[in-house]
């Protein structure tokens, strides 16, 4: 796709589609994601330690397939399914097929049991991990204007925003089941509203229509015969919709204005309870973490004192495991559970209805 001319308006859908994944996107660039933010992945190995417990619970309770699959959605430069299969024991690992999927080139030295590919494999059975990639399903903007009525948000190359046609068709039910579910056009009292009424909002409200990641996460669901797939993400559900949106950009380890001219990350916070599709369930990062393993306690003292050096290595990986886990920081993240074919799949990270954590539970979902 030709880059867009700097003047020419444009949703963020497409503006950010070609910014983040064009010729001369964001996620082409040869520093890669880690070069601008930080992920779980980068933060700590302990992540891809606990990802590699989860599918060895998965593998016990598909019966020890071979092929066992990992699948990792939007993989960077790979370090999250090198990471996986370096923790898993050996006999695991020698019958895990582990597929890396991104739209960037494969990188130099990548582990070759990891096939490269810009799409997820169809028909595997295993685990597929999406750390962070719904943020990055580009999708459109709606701004409610003086009337009420959302409009599309139109943007140029250099971030400058303006208002276009109202939000109409597939993208005006989303809004109007997924993020305004209480609005609706004025009527006289008593009145029904009138098929096809027009979606009302406060003036300046603002939402990231998120049917694209709906989409997106169904086809990538599907992609699996049996198993589990988990999107962990930022997160918000219905009732507590950020009112102004989320929407920002990402440049070198700092958050910036989102530009869509291919010079910054692109995201937006990800409605989960939409994404899920039945029997889905979503759990906190500190839950999901806490329950393979990972947990921010200081060593006992007396270690310091038998054995220096593995205190400080304990210490140390206290402190990485109290950053993935920390409330208000990564351990807020959502962790959306999807079970395909496998009952009880979803449980092998919580055991019910009331576990700590539990943010979603989806037993029906007629959206998707």
């Amino acid at each position: 796709m030709e880059r867009a001319a700097a003047g020419e308006w444009r949703g963020w859908r497409e503006a950010a589609e070609e910014a983040l994944y064009g010729p001369s996107g964001f996620y082409r660039r040869p520093e890669g994601p880690a070069g601008h933010f930080r992920t779980s992945v980068h933060a700590s190995p302990l992540f891809a330690g606990a990802v590699a417990r989860l599918l060895c619970r998965l593998d016990a309770a598909l019966g020890h397939p071979d092929p066992l699959a990992f699948v990792d959605m939007a993989a960077g430069r790979g370090e999250l399914a090198a990471g996986v299969l370096a923790a898993l024991p050996s006999g695991v690992a020698e019958r895990t097929r582990a597929y890396a999927v991104e739209r960037a080139d494969r990188p130099a030295g990548l582990d070759p049991r990891i096939s490269w590919l810009d799409e997820p494999p169809r028909g595997v059975t295993g685990l597929l991990f999406a750390n962070e990639w719904l943020d990055n399903v580009p999708v459109d903007v709606a701004e409610a204007g003086p009337d009420g009525v959302p409009r599309l948000v139109l943007v140029r190359a250099d971030g400058t925003e303006r208002l276009g046609e109202p939000v109409t068709g597939e993208d005006a039910r989303w809004l109007r089941t997924w993020w305004w579910p209480e609005a609706e056009a004025p009527r006289p009292p008593g009145a029904e509203a009138p098929a096809g009424a027009p979606l009302v909002a406060a003036e300046g409200a603002r939402a990231e229509i998120g049917r694209p990641r709906d989409l997106a996460w169904a086809s990538a669901v599907s992609a699996l015969d049996r198993g589990l797939a988990v999107a962990v993400d930022y997160a918000h559900f219905t009732g507590g919709r950020p009112p102004f949106g989320t929407l920002t950009g990402f440049r070198a380890g700092r958050e910036a204005a989102p530009v869509p001219d291919g010079s910054c990350d692109i995201t937006a916070h990800v409605a989960l309870d939409a994404c899920a599709l039945p029997g889905g369930r979503v759990i906190t990062q500190r839950a999901a973490l806490r329950a393979l393993g990972v947990s921010g306690a200081r060593p006992p003292l007396s270690l310091a004192s038998t054995d220096p050096a593995a205190y400080v290595r304990a210490l140390a990986g206290a402190g990485q495991a109290a950053e993935l886990t920390a409330p208000g920081g990564l351990g807020d993240f959502g962790w959306l559970l999807q079970p395909v074919g496998v009952p009880g799949a979803e449980d092998l990270l919580v055991g019910g209805p009331g576990t700590d954590g539990l943010l979603v539970d989806v037993p029906d979902h007629e959206e998707q």
